[in-house]
C-alpha cells in the first residue's frame, strides 16, 4: 500500500476519526505499543466501527516510509484527485471569500503540512502545488497537517503559470511573497478573491511564477534574519488576509 493512503501519529489520526470517521478504513497499531494516549484513539476508532489491526512495528515503520507514526497508522479511503479544471468551480463555490495557497516548489514534507494545517484554520479554499517539484502527500505531511490535509482540498497542477492564469481569468487577484519586493504585505489590500503565493526557501519563486503575480509583497522581518520557515510565512500571509476580511477591518 502506498505511503500517501496512510496517515501517522497519534494527533493526526485522532484528528481524522473526529472529523471524517468514514474515510478512514482500518488502524493498524503496533504490537509492542505502550502509549496510553493510544487508548483514547482505539476507543474512538472503536466507536465508529474502524477495524483495528495489530502488527509488528517493523511493519508500521515500511507503510510509513520511515515518517515517525507513533505506533498507529490509519488507512484512508482515497479522495479524487483534483487539478486546474476544478479551479473554477472552487472559486465560484467561494464568492468573493475565495482565499487560495500557491506553493511553488516546496518539497519538504514536514513543509507541506505545516502550510496544509495553517490553510485549514485560515479557511483556505484550495491548496494548489504543482505536479513536479512539489513535496509528495505521504505520512510525514499528514502527520504534519495534524487533520488538516483531509480538510483542504489540494491541487496538483501540472502547469503552474496556467493555473494561475486560470484564477486570474475566474477573478482572483494574485498576490506573491518576496523578499525583496518594495511593499510591505501589511499595506497590501489581501480582501476579495485572493490567491497567495509562496516559493521554496532560499529560492523563493520561480522566474515564470513571479511574473504572473499581480502584486510581490514581502513580510517585514529584522535584520539578523534573512528570511522565514515557508510554512511561517504561510501563516502570517493566510491571517493577515483572515484579519483584513474580518468585519470591521
Amino acid at each position: 500500500m502506498p505511503a500517501a493512503d496512510w496517515v501517522g501519529g497519534i494527533h493526526a489520526v485522532a484528528a481524522v476519526l473526529e472529523r471524517d470517521p468514514a474515510a478512514v478504513l482500518e488502524l493498524l497499531v503496533a504490537r509492542e505499543a505502550r502509549n496510553p494516549r493510544l487508548e483514547e484513539v482505539l476507543a474512538a476508532a472503536s466507536a465508529q466501527g474502524v477495524a483495528v489491526q495489530r502488527a509488528p512495528r517493523a511493519t508500521l515503520d515500511r507503510l510509513s516510509g520511515g515518517a515517525r507514526h507513533q505506533d498507529v497508522l490509519a488507512r484512508l479511503r482515497g479522495r479524487p484527485a483534483m487539478d486546474e479544471r476544478d479551479l473554477p468551480a472552487l472559486v465560484d463555490g467561494a464568492g468573493q471569500g475565495a482565499l487560495f495557497l500557491v506553493l511553488d516548489g516546496v518539497t519538504d514534507p514536514h513543509n507541506l503540512g505545516a502550510c496544509l494545517r495553517s490553510a485549514a484554520a485560515a479557511e483556505v479554499t484550495a491548496v494548489i502545488v504543482p505536479k513536479d517539484r512539489s513535496a509528495p502527500l505521504n505520512v510525514a505531511a499528514r502527520k504534519a497537517a495534524a487533520g488538516a490535509a483531509e480538510i483542504v482540498p489540494l491541487l496538483r497542477v501540472t502547469n503552474l503559470a496556467r493555473a494561475m492564469d486560470v484564477l486570474k481569468e475566474a477573478g482572483v487577484w494574485i498576490v506573491g511573497l518576496a523578499g525583496e519586493a518594495r511593499e510591505s504585505l501589511y499595506v497590501r489590500d489581501l480582501r476579495g478573491p485572493l490567491a497567495l503565493v509562496l516559493g521554496a526557501e532560499g529560492e523563493g519563486m520561480r522566474r515564470l511564477t513571479r511574473e504572473h503575480c499581480d502584486f510581490l509583497v514581502r513580510i517585514p522581518i529584522g535584520p539578523a534574519m534573512e528570511s522565514l520557515n515557508v510554512s511561517v510565512a504561510a501563516g502570517i500571509c493566510l491571517f493577515e488576509a483572515r484579519r483584513q476580511r474580518q468585519p470591521g477591518q
